[in-house]
């Protein structure tokens, strides 16, 4: 069970466990890992991945419940609404927040497995 003053927030590159931006979650509630629907793209954009909506790609990640002050961290570190906006996805532990690129992202390689992991 998550506290009303927290929100779900679903991660699928460098916030991820193991990856260069995990500390960002420090304190948060890991509920577990989760597969979108299949209607994104996932890009290899360098340092980060990109994801944009309309593709045919399931994306894997990981679901937190984090607090208000954490989620503010996460939006300025994913330069939200600047270069991602904020969009809903269904998970089976609620309706959590993604990161979703503007624009699009011609130059990086598609990511066809979904997976950030699978890039290495």
């Amino acid at each position: 069970m998550i506290d009303a003053a927290q929100e779900l927030v679903f991660v699928y590159g460098t916030l991820r466990q193991g990856e260069a931006n995990y500390g960002f979650l420090r304190g948060a509630k890991y509920l577990g890992m989760h597969r979108t629907e299949r209607r994104y793209t996932m890009h290899d954009i360098g340092a980060y991945p990109a994801i944009v909506e309309g593709g045919v790609t399931a994306v894997v990640g990981e679901v937190y419940a984090v607090d208000r002050k954490t989620l503010a961290r996460l939006d300025r570190l994913e330069d939200y609404p600047e270069e991602y906006s904020r969009g809903r996805v269904k998970t089976p532990f609620g309706w959590a927040w993604i990161y979703v690129y503007h624009g699009s992202p011609r130059d990086g390689a598609v990511i066809v497995s979904g997976d950030w992991c699978d890039r290495k």
